[in-house]
């Protein structure tokens, strides 16, 4: 493919969810609501004690919340969740996340100390909480010597260069065996990664079949596998899901628990 051709599909692709005149004209009609809403508002200031300053050059338009339901990540919700879970069963007196969900790291150090590890520098501080650099194609870990080690949603980013690692096609299979190599036996690794039909979705992620994740890590016992399904909002997160459910995923979340 030429390269004006390649972005001239980037561009589309960016923006294939946007229709410019509907969005401008969702916009023109939201912001009228928070005008019209601000003089209501003003009314009633008008009949109670001041308490705040309250001017138009200070209006803050949220434009998008005014839903029927609570909005929320769904992939990022849930398998936080079903993580926390497993860590609540498994008490582990150290656990080490390489790059998951900072939210999930904070709030799971609450109880159980943790080590986070990122590519990135993470300016984290918190009472049983560390955190370091490391790269996941080369752990600072010894062979077989973490107990209890999560890496959620992060396998699928390594090798495409999106959070500045180098460009390698193979990344997350080295990935893979440096997860391996330093889980310890009878240790317990937590992995997350989207699944469906495999695919590469440069430079975002790739997305895997439950069947290669299984070849992938067929060295280690699989525990528990969990499946938050494209349609998770109707069903919820589904336990022991089926490899053929799986497949049918256009970008599932696919949670799985390996024992060494």
């Amino acid at each position: 493919m030429k390269l004006d051709s390649l972005r001239k599909k980037i561009v589309a692709n960016y923006y294939r969810n946007i229709d410019s005149k509907n969005e401008k004209r969702r916009i023109e009609r939201n912001h009228n609501l928070v005008e019209e809403e601000f003089e209501q508002f003003r009314k009633l200031e008008s009949k109670t004690k001041k308490r705040f300053e309250l001017t138009k050059k200070d209006i803050t338009p949220y434009l998008d919340d005014k839903t029927s339901s609570t909005p929320f990540d769904t992939h990022y919700t849930y398998h936080p969740a079903w993580a926390a879970r497993i860590l609540n069963k498994t008490k582990p007196g150290l656990h080490i996340d390489i790059s998951s969900s900072v939210s999930f790291c904070t709030m799971v150090s609450a109880f159980i100390p943790v080590k986070f590890y990122d590519y990135r520098i993470t300016k984290l501080k918190l009472p049983g909480l560390e955190c370091g650099q490391a790269d996941l194609t080369s752990l600072p870990f010894e062979n077989n010597s973490v107990l209890s080690l999560s890496c959620m949603h992060v396998l699928e980013h390594i090798g495409l260069g999106r959070y500045g690692d180098d460009m390698d096609y193979d990344g997350d299979l080295k990935a893979i065996n440096e997860l391996k190599r330093v889980l310890a036996i009878n240790g317990n690794l937590l992995l997350v990664v989207p699944v469906g039909k495999p695919i590469i979705q440069f430079n975002g992620q790739r997305i895997y079949s439950y069947e290669q994740i299984l070849e992938h890590f067929n060295d280690l016992k699989l525990i528990e596998y969990s499946l938050i399904p494209d349609n998770v909002a109707d069903v919820g997160i589904l336990k022991n899901a089926s490899n053929e459910i799986s497949s049918k995923q256009e970008y599932g979340c696919g949670c799985f628990w390996f024992k060494k």
